[in-house]
């Protein structure tokens, strides 16, 4: 027997990493592509936070207007971890959501007694085009945080209601509660659950009733505290109580019910894209899909009103799901916009009570009250149930794919495009030598502020400082002189939302080699080089000859044919100055009488003679 307990165990056990194994390929899967090589916005402030305030200050940000300081906490470790290797947030988001995907399936299962529709419910929450902000930024550590605490109250005060004896699970969603709220502020609105929940059940235990009353009244205290009010801060600095309108609160809980519907209700640059201006194509398979849910709801009436002894219990699990969607859609709405990313956890628990509802219409009616609930699924039901999730699943990948090709609408993903282009064409080109460099950056129609300027090198530093490395922009190359070997010339490429690097192609307009003169500065003793002068006309040369000199030396400096110089090497550092007219391309020749003995290189037909460092105002 406990052979066969053993044997049982290791298969589960074998079948779970298998399960988990494929929701984390899939995640990785739908999310290729995804990349965060530098950071902007919120990410970069965050980022600027960590290293510019102790551990006390960033976790614990007393008198900030959010105390969110378990998020914060998870932030600093993540920061920790991840160092100045920028493209990691990407990976550790997909793995956390694939461990979100899990839980998912996990409940799905508990719910409907299907493993199948476990997976499936796994799938589908991966697939989603919601989960882009948990992916696409470092702030998307807190979304998935909050959903994955949010969807375990959920599991919890199931157990609870449906198990007798379990108050173990009571407290469960009790700590996951006070953790929500310190991790997103919003889901301070499930508090409504645990009374709901309570009331079904009929407890007549007085410390649970206290406890949530008690918790709440403890989260609320902490945020007076450390914030000075109990007031839930809004989107973009507002304050809730200061923008909240019934009319607009009404009118996104609508929108989001129409979410959960796989209509898009919202504005391009917040959904990806709105309702009416998506495909037709994608408009039938939205109502295909939406038909299949009607006729799985009409089947789940069906066997609630036939089923009597499960009836009760069955529209409690109900009241708890649609409280929780309640809860979730109306914390969503009271701000002053509606984002996709906020109704994620809402479609995961919509899903969620869809599963419930197969469980519920698989298994066969019961003869009497000691049946209820306890009963295994009826195969050909389970199998029907089963074929219509997957057909749903069906019609909305192709769906969630439309909508994910349209990621370049929302507010922030060209920017962060833009900002994973600067990243590709500085650091991730140069590495470390890029800093001490003076990046020129012609124009700046990407608003790039100060502040960005100042701090996103330094997230590539180990030492988190970039000393010496400066953004200039500039409206012109003519706003400097010859590239120097300390300097990196970029420009915009709008159309493709990306910088480009034309270091060398500026540096070949301002300073040309023809031959016998080279990138180190040093000529040989004949060279041609076609120089680009600056607004004064005044190019500025620098003579060097590092061996010893035995009076002879001459180096004759033509101008566009013309002698313009003979200059007598007398010393080791020589300065000549040409003057040309303001920005002209001139063509200088040197003929110098005397080369570098002992040198241990030759890289043209004649020998190197000195190093010549060119500079135009």
């Amino acid at each position: 027997m406990e052979k066969k307990t053993a044997g049982l165990w290791q298969y589960r056990w074998k079948d779970e990493v298998i399960t988990a194994g494929l929701l984390l390929a899939f995640a990785f899967f739908i999310n290729a592509g995804i990349e965060i090589k530098g950071l902007f916005m919120d990410d970069l402030y965050l980022w600027s936070c960590y290293g510019e305030q102790s551990f006390r200050e960033f976790v614990f940000p007393l008198g900030s207007t959010r105390f969110r300081f378990l998020y914060y906490l998870a932030a600093y470790v993540e920061l920790g971890l991840v160092g100045n290797h920028i493209s990691w947030f990407v990976p550790i988001n997909v793995i956390l959501n694939g461990l979100v995907a899990y839980t998912v399936c996990r409940f799905g299962r508990r719910l409907s007694g299907n493993r199948l529709m476990g997976l499936l419910c796994g799938f589908l929450y991966l697939l989603s085009r919601m989960s882009y902000y948990q992916i696409a930024q470092v702030y998307g550590l807190m979304e998935t945080m909050a959903l994955w605490s949010a969807i375990g109250i959920l599991w919890c005060l199931y157990e609870y209601l449906n198990e007798p004896g379990r108050d173990g699970y009571f407290l469960g969603a009790c700590g996951l509660y006070f953790a929500v709220c310190f991790i997103h502020e919003r889901y301070m609105a499930l508090l409504p659950l645990f009374y709901g929940v309570l009331f079904m059940k009929r407890s007549r235990k007085s410390k649970n009733w206290a406890l949530s009353l008690a918790l709440f009244g403890l989260v609320q205290l902490i945020r007076l505290v450390t914030i000075g009010t109990v007031s839930p801060a809004g989107t973009g600095g507002t304050q809730v109580s200061e923008t909240l309108k019934l009319s607009q609160v009404i009118t996104y809980m609508l929108h989001q019910v129409l979410y959960l519907f796989g209509i898009n209700m919202g504005e391009g640059h917040l959904s990806g894209l709105a309702w009416h201006e998506s495909s037709r194509i994608v408009k039938v398979l939205i109502v295909g899909a939406d038909m299949v849910i009607l006729g799985l709801l009409t089947g789940f009436v069906v066997r609630v009103v036939r089923n009597k002894w499960e009836r009760r219990i069955i529209l409690k699990n109900c009241l708890l799901f649609f409280m929780f969607l309640g809860a979730c859609i109306l914390c969503s709405s009271v701000t002053i916009r509606l984002e996709v990313r906020w109704v994620y956890v809402s479609m995961t628990a919509a899903w969620l009570w869809l599963s419930y509802m197969c469980g519920v219409i698989a298994r066969p009616l019961a003869k009497k009250k000691e049946e209820a609930v306890r009963r295994l699924p009826d195969y050909k039901r389970a199998v029907i149930c089963t074929i219509l999730f997957l057909v749903y699943g069906l019609l909305m990948i192709p769906v969630e794919s439309y909508y994910r090709s349209k990621y370049p609408n929302l507010y922030f993903w060209n920017t962060q495009k833009q900002y994973n282009s600067l990243a590709e064409q500085t650091y991730e080109k140069y590495g470390d030598e890029i800093f001490g460099k003076k990046i020129y950056i012609l124009k700046n129609n990407y608003q790039v502020s100060d502040f960005y300027a100042d701090t996103f090198f330094k997230t590539f530093d180990k030492n988190r400082k970039a000393e010496g490395t400066q953004v200039i922009f500039v409206d012109s190359i003519r706003d400097f002189g010859q590239v120097a070997n300390n300097m990196l010339i970029l420009r915009e490429d709008p159309a493709f939302h990306a910088y480009q690097d034309i270091t060398e192609a500026v540096r070949g307009l301002k300073c040309e080699s023809v031959y016998g003169y080279y990138k180190d500065s040093w000529m040989d003793e004949s060279a041609k080089i076609r120089v680009m002068s600056g607004e004064s006309g005044m190019i500025h040369l620098q003579l060097m000859y590092p061996g010893v000199m035995k009076g002879h030396e001459e180096s004759r400096i033509y101008v566009d044919g013309q002698l313009a110089e003979t200059v007598k090497i007398v010393e080791n550092i020589t300065h000549i100055q040409l003057n040309t007219k303001p920005y002209d391309i001139v063509e200088l020749d040197f003929e110098n009488n005397f080369y570098l003995e002992g040198a241990q290189e030759q890289r043209g037909e004649k020998r190197f003679s000195m190093m010549v460092q060119i500079t135009a105002d």
